[in-house]
């Protein structure tokens, strides 16, 4: 990620890379640090790898559940509405997408809280819509949405 992009996403602390120092005697030293998260293994957060493969098998899975009730024409649209309704569910009262569980992830509050529920769920699921937001991270890993929704993706194993 280029450094100018950090430092609009959350200010100039944002475009430390691990390691590096902030000149006021703070380092980052690995993603998730300064937010209390493990460095390694579970409860650390989740690589970009991990996280594109979830979303993409959530997206054969809602165009396979869309078929099923398209058929025998194509699904077209009716897929983007199947990935919504099964990730805002999924995320809101689980903390994971059928993906995510496959690729061992899950949905976490930033805060520590339990639940992610359903304002935070619809708010990061319609943000990720267009994928923009998606496809822009921190050097935290925590990409748009979820710094919108105040949620983070972590290892569950």
């Amino acid at each position: 990620m280029s450094r100018w992009t950090g430092s609009w996403l959350s200010g100039p602390q944002s475009v430390l890379s691990p390691g590096e120092d902030s000149n006021d005697g703070t380092k980052q030293r690995w993603r998730g640090e300064r937010h209390g998260f493990p460095e390694k293994g579970p409860g650390s957060i989740a690589s970009i790898g991990r996280r594109t493969f979830a979303i993409l098998t959530d997206f054969v899975l809602a165009a396979g559940v869309a078929a099923v009730f398209t058929r025998p024409e194509l699904p077209k649209n009716w897929s983007l509405l199947a990935w919504f309704v099964i990730t805002v569910v999924a995320v809101a009262f689980f903390g994971f997408t059928p993906g995510h569980a496959l690729f061992g992830l899950r949905v976490a509050r930033i805060d520590g809280k339990t639940f992610v529920h359903l304002p935070r769920a619809l708010l990061r699921t319609i943000l990720i819509f267009p994928l923009i937001p998606a496809l822009v991270w921190d050097s935290d890993g925590r990409c748009l949405h979820d710094k919108a929704a105040g949620t983070v993706v972590i290892k569950v194993r």
